[in-house]
């Protein structure tokens, strides 16, 4: 099964915690908002994940080169 997350928004509302981060790595508790996401979509069987980034992307992209390997594809 396939999911997509919208990760692009500018997260105005959430500001100033996104005036340096994508609202998709602000942290809760300890884990980005997209490690969140992502193990929540394992859990369901989501298997393939495509996340639709803008604001901030190349940390987005950095972040998911950190912490997502070809053997586990999710987080």
């Amino acid at each position: 099964m396939r999911a997509m997350i919208l990760a692009a928004g500018l997260g105005t509302r959430l500001r100033p915690l996104t005036d340096h981060r994508p609202k998709a790595l602000v942290e809760v508790a300890g884990r980005t908002l997209l490690e969140i996401t992502l193990t929540r979509l394992r859990t369901f069987g989501i298997s393939d994940v495509i996340i639709n980034v803008h604001y901030f992307a190349d940390m987005t992209l950095e972040y998911l080169q950190k912490n997502v390997t070809s053997s586990a594809p999710l987080i």
